[in-house]
């Protein structure tokens, strides 16, 4: 025990203390890994789910229409799927506001054929494919009116219906999209902060350093040996 005591001393005296291992140089990898793990399975545990419904319209020429007109008029019908004027016709129907319908709702069209796509979303299946619907019939009703004129006459091809599963992703998912995520962040934390010294390396820059002082005379040895210079000088 007095041994003990007295080591503890010395070390005390000699400034010794104890040194504790840093953390690996790629914690930050599975820490943002399983902090994005994390809050993805919470987004998708909260959030709620989201359902999708399609309807499509196909532009169809009269008789003294060339087909490739028809494809040209889907392209320009598939941009005012979603106007303010189609969106009115389409908002009793739907039964959500104008300013909501708009944001529940998207169209596409295909370059190889006069189809349009109508897709309404909401948190309800039913609601999601009465948006599409109702889109839908607005859009042909708008459009024929002046299917005279432009020799092309929208028709609906399918109607929506209501889906039975959520288009929005899974917890799984949201969990398994949250740990890539998390560990690009990592990695790309890892390439841009500065490289950190190695204790070897530390070691190597500050031994010149103790080497010179070591080599310097000390202040005995110098006093000496200044004192023997000058007694020879005195002779």
């Amino acid at each position: 025990m007095a041994d003990t005591a007295d080591q503890k001393k010395s070390d005390h005296r000699s400034g010794k203390k104890r040194r504790f291992l840093p953390p690996p140089a790629w914690w930050p990898l599975p820490a943002c890994a399983l902090l994005g793990l994390a809050a993805g399975g919470v987004y998708g545990v909260l959030k709620a789910p989201e359902y999708a419904a399609t309807s499509y319209v196909v532009a169809v020429p009269n008789e003294t229409t060339e087909p490739a007109t028809a494809q040209g008029f889907a392209q320009a019908y598939g941009r005012i799927a979603t106007s303010s004027s189609t969106l009115a016709y389409a908002q009793p129907r739907a039964g959500v506001g104008a300013q909501q319908l708009r944001t529940q709702v998207r169209a596409e069209t295909s370059p190889d054929s006069p189809m349009i796509a109508i897709t309404g979303t909401s948190k309800s299946a039913s609601e999601a494919a009465d948006i599409a619907n109702a889109v839908a019939d607005a859009l042909s009703l708008s459009s024929n009116q002046a299917a005279k004129n432009t020799g092309v006459q929208l028709l609906l091809f399918s109607q929506a219906v209501a889906p039975t599963e959520p288009a929005s992703p899974s917890a799984s998912i949201s969990a398994a999209v949250g740990l890539c995520a998390g560990g690009l962040l990592g990695g790309l934390w890892l390439l841009a902060r500065p490289a950190r010294r190695r204790p070897a390396e530390q070691d190597e820059t500050e031994r010149p350093a103790v080497e010179e002082y070591a080599s310097l005379p000390a202040q005995g040895e110098h006093s000496e040996h200044s004192e023997t210079k000058e007694k020879e000088s005195v002779r």
